[in-house]
């Protein structure tokens, strides 16, 4: 495996002090996604002409592509603050309980990975969502009785990688949803030249253009790609990262033209070599190349999708024609019969 995974769009301990640094503030700052962008300023601008909390927000795609960034920035884009928590972190009806009767005014509460939220605790959600109120259980045994209380309007913001995972009376309160797309190489160019302005890094256009074309469409991988780049380049002595110096980390990075580390490679070799090309199951998939099933339908599939080395059928996985070109294999999928 690529010894430090750095193609891997989930967070990393690494990333998360210089993640906030780099994260933008305030939508004018924020690049790429730019009719999402234009439609939560125009939403945002109308909560507050209205004096109204923003409607609820749901934000999904794939991971590191801006949802904890935006939830920050329609909070301070609404002048309130912000509370943040996870799924999988709210175990009992008190815990979120807890959190929605301390909500400010307006104020935006972020739950990641909210389709790992468990039943009851989505349940509480709905009423609050609707009518600002949670129900709290007094007492105990027979005498015990349900009292709704009233919470202050807030805005939910839930982010996730598997929209599908969501319940649907979850999903249907939320007003607001944007998926969120992989990123196009001029804006994460742009991207890599504010971050390296900001971590004080030297980089030239030609290796700008590099860094972009193997971020795999993601501003967290473009971002860490910099920072590596930045000490190959200091160890060679170079007070600029250019060209060579970023073919040098990526050679040494095993991150190939087309942003693959050797997972990526290795789920479309075992697909091409193992299976003919597909169709194969992705529970097989998962086996042949011991990686977890939710981790190559999470983190790899929807890049490899994106650019069309994968196709996802019915009966399995697919290899593309373009995976074939790109290893230089030949199809040896067998030719349809005319009759």
């Amino acid at each position: 495996m690529n010894p430090e995974n750095i193609t891997n769009p989930l967070e990393k301990s690494d990333d998360i002090g210089i993640e906030q640094n780099l994260r933008p503030a305030r939508l004018r700052e924020f690049t790429g996604q730019k009719q999402k962008i234009a439609n939560l300023k125009t939403y945002i601008q109308g909560a507050r002409q209205r004096g109204e909390a923003l409607d609820h927000v749901l934000l999904h795609g794939p991971p590191g592509l801006g949802k904890t960034t935006l939830a920050h920035i329609a909070a301070a884009e609404m002048g309130t603050g912000i509370k943040c928590t996870s799924g999988p972190v709210l175990e009992k009806k008190g815990d979120i309980i807890a959190i929605l009767s301390d909500m400010e005014m307006h104020e935006v509460l972020f739950i990641d990975e909210i389709h790992r939220l468990r039943t009851a605790l989505e349940e509480i959600l709905y009423k609050a969502m609707e009518d600002f109120q949670v129900d709290v259980l007094i007492g105990q045994g027979p005498g015990a009785k349900t009292v709704s209380l009233h919470i202050n309007p807030f805005t939910l913001v839930g982010a996730t990688t598997r929209a599908g995972l969501l319940s649907n009376p979850l999903r249907n309160r939320f007003g607001i949803t944007f998926h969120l797309d992989f990123y196009n190489l001029d804006d994460l160019s742009e991207i890599i030249r504010r971050s390296a302005g900001i971590l004080g890094i030297r980089i030239d256009a030609t290796a700008t253009a590099a860094v972009a074309g193997r971020s795999r469409g993601t501003p967290r991988i473009a971002n860490r790609l910099l920072r590596r780049l930045r000490d190959f380049a200091q160890l060679q002595g170079k007070d600029i990262v250019d060209l060579e110096a970023a073919e040098a980390a990526f050679q040494a990075l095993e991150v190939d033209e087309a942003g693959f580390d050797e997972v990526d490679r290795k789920i479309l070799l075992t697909i091409i070599d193992n299976f003919n090309g597909g169709p194969v199951g992705i529970s097989t998939l998962a086996t042949s190349v011991q990686e977890e099933k939710n981790t190559l339908e999470d983190i790899y599939e929807p890049y490899l999708m994106q650019e069309g080395f994968l196709q996802i059928t019915a009966r399995g996985r697919l290899a593309t024609d373009k995976a074939f070109r790109y290893f230089h294999k030949k199809n040896r999928a067998p030719q349809k019969p005319l009759f």
